[in-house]
Parts: structure tokens; sequence; C-alpha cells
């Protein structure tokens, strides 16, 4: 009778070992994909943002190149007189 209970006490145990151990391996495993979603979603911005700063960056270039940058509303003028 003790050698039963002690085998299935083992088995329960075992039993919950592995079921806890599964169960962590999923929350694992979402966590995993949030983290690439997140990821993913945070380099489509920054993409953004880069594209969007280098169109300024273009726009300022080819105002200063053509003599029509304007500073605090008024043309800017590269003499120095």
């Amino acid at each position: 009778m003790r050698k039963l209970f002690l085998f299935l006490m083992l088995a329960t145990m075992a039993t919950t070992v592995y079921s806890c151990r599964e169960t962590t391996q999923e929350k694992t495993e979402d966590a995993l994909e949030s983290i690439g979603e997140d990821i993913e979603t945070n380099a489509k911005k920054a993409g953004e943002k880069i594209e969007k700063g280098a169109k300024k960056v273009v726009k300022e270039v080819d105002e200063e190149i053509h003599n029509t940058d304007d500073v605090n509303g008024e043309e800017a003028t590269d003499d120095l007189n």
C-alpha cells in the first residue's frame, strides 16, 4: 500500500511539473511573438521618421543651393556685407 501511494504521488508530481513546463513554454512563445511584433511596429515608425527627416534635409539643401532659403520670413543672403 505504501509503495502504491508513493508511486501515485510521484506520478502526480511528474504530471504537474510537465504541465507547468508546457504552460511556461506557451507563455514564453507568446511573449516572444509579442516582442517580435513590437520590434516590427517600432522599426516601421522609425523608418517613417527617417524618411520624413530625409525629405526635410533634401528640401533645405535645395533651398540653400538655389538661394531661396528663408530666415525669419526674409530671404537669406549669402553675402557678408
